[in-house]
């Protein structure tokens, strides 16, 4: 019998500006351009979480995760994401201040348990993203 368990491929982020999403989110998870279309960009697939080549599980994993893209859509964001990414991260400020200077900004103070942080940001365009710690 076939499989037929869907496998996520890509995460598709609609936006109004195809470069500054790609500049932003490719800056942010260090991710290159790989197609684009007139109203569609590819970056590189995102960091699998699995095991790196040595065994152990590192930030520098191989990238075999689904493709991050970008459609452009001619309606604005007007509500509240009903889905968003969750970046790990060993630091949220720095993090934060990076993501700052690429064109992110704080939707508010970093919250939860103070061991385990977690802080909710905007991209360029207004979508919800999170920076946290190890949980």
């Amino acid at each position: 019998m076939t499989d037929i368990t869907p496998r996520v491929t890509t995460l598709v982020i609609d936006c109004a500006d195809l470069d500054v999403m790609a500049a932003f989110w490719g800056g942010l998870l260090g991710m290159k351009p790989t197609g684009r279309e007139e109203d569609w960009l590819d970056l590189e697939p995102l960091a699998g979480n699995g095991p790196a080549s040595g065994g152990g599980t590192t930030p520098h994993a191989p990238r075999n995760g689904p493709v991050l893209a970008f459609q452009r859509v001619l309606e604005g964001k007007t509500a509240k994401n009903r889905l968003h990414l969750d970046l790990d991260v060993p630091d949220i400020h720095a993090a934060g201040e990076r993501a700052r200077r690429l064109g992110a900004t704080p939707a508010g103070e970093p919250m939860g348990d103070p061991r385990t942080p977690f802080q909710v940001w905007y991209d360029p365009e207004g979508n919800e993203f999170c920076f946290c710690t190890a949980r």
